[in-house]
């Protein structure tokens, strides 16, 4: 679905899917948990990677995620049931653009914290 241009570039329509789509899987946790999950985890394995989540955050990231095909639940038998999680390839496909984004982030986290300084000051 192509977006419609102005004279001003995109126009970024409030029905367009793409806007729906990007808050499901563009978010902080969904983009940690995509990092993450280079090989098959189980829960409290994805858990202890990403410090800070608490497990109803997890819980619900990772069904996002997984309604939205970027990962699969797995259910283990055993003498404890257990989940694993997998990337799919649709989830998979996203990981090369997250990467290159955290990068960014590491790039330019100097600048970042420096533009945040200053803006700050400015509010006070």
């Amino acid at each position: 679905m192509d977006e419609p241009t102005n004279e001003n570039g995109p126009v970024y329509r409030a029905d367009c899917p793409s806007r729906v789509i990007l808050d499901q899987i563009a978010d902080k946790w969904s983009m940690m948990v995509l990092a993450v999950l280079s090989e098959p985890r189980r829960f409290n394995a994805i858990k202890r990677r990403l410090d800070g989540v608490t497990q109803r955050v997890l819980t619900q990231t990772l069904r996002k995620l997984e309604r939205n095909g970027m990962l699969t639940r797995r259910i283990l038998d055993g003498r404890v049931l257990g989940v694993e999680y997998a990337l799919t390839p649709l989830g998979r496909s996203l990981q090369g653009p997250f990467s290159t984004l955290f990068d960014w982030t590491v790039e330019n986290i100097d600048v970042i914290q420096d533009c945040q300084r200053s803006y700050d000051a400015r509010e006070d």
